[in-house]
């Protein structure tokens, strides 16, 4: 089996909890994570030209992680798609796309079909609404991103802008309608940075993904860095012979 380590962070577009926009900071705090697979939100400035906050080339270099490349990004200042951006350590991306999810606001994902030390797995990084609504039509579309898979092991994970739990909750989609979901995410607060209440960062695994060890990543950057800390959890993939089906 492989052992990896994944996390989630919205970096509120590199502006920290004292007002300053600062990327070296933003960037470090992913350094601390160590991770893998890391899912970002909020990558890109929300008015204007909406360009990307952080530097490419400082990121790989502090961090050895690889920005996921969307060709139908091309030509844009922009890093991520509605702000969404996914970096990998050593993982060979099969396939990227972006994907517009339902919704008043605009919102999107990015769903990637990657070989990571060899093991199959699907990645689908989101950032959800603020609606109720918005956010219950949006998980019904991921469920059904999940089901239109190869079976391969699948993470969902990003910002859902979701603190409920039980019937109220505009995830359950996620958890009723796959009998694909092996577990569903621990709830673990991470919102807001500064003293964390509400757990709006998940880390969701289906189909054989295993989920362990489920924290926030709580250290005096991440407080300072975002508005959200980073959530980071263990990630156990079976043999690539039985891990897709």
């Amino acid at each position: 089996m492989t052992k990896l380590v994944i996390s989630s962070y919205n970096i509120h577009k590199a502006v920290g909890t004292d007002m300053r926009r600062d990327p070296a900071r933003t960037v470090e705090v992913i350094s601390e994570l160590g991770a893998d697979i890391v899912a970002l939100q909020e990558v890109d400035r929300r008015f204007g030209d909406r360009r990307g906050v952080l530097d490419p080339n400082a990121l790989r270099t502090r961090t050895g992680l690889e920005p996921v490349v969307l060709t139908d990004r091309l030509g844009t200042l922009a890093q991520g798609w509605h702000g969404n951006l996914l970096l990998l350590r050593g993982a060979e991306v099969e396939q990227a796309r972006a994907i517009t999810l339902p919704g008043l606001e605009p919102r999107g994902a990015i769903v990637a079909d990657i070989r990571i030390h060899g093991q199959p797995l699907r990645i689908i990084a989101a950032h959800l609404g603020l609606l109720h609504q918005s956010r219950l039509l949006q998980a019904r579309f991921l469920s059904q991103e999940i089901e239109r898979g190869d079976g391969r092991p699948t993470l969902v994970m990003g910002d859902f802008n979701e603190w409920r739990l039980g019937a109220g909750c505009s995830l359950m989609p996620l958890r009723r309608e796959l009998r694909a979901v092996k577990r569903s995410a621990n709830t673990i607060a991470s919102f807001p940075a500064q003293m964390p209440v509400l757990p709006l960062d998940r880390i969701i695994g289906c189909r054989k993904a295993d989920i362990s060890d489920l924290r926030v990543h709580d250290s005096a950057l991440a407080r300072k860095a975002s508005d959200h800390l980073p959530i980071r959890a263990g990630l156990i993939l079976p043999q690539a012979q039985s891990a897709v089906m």
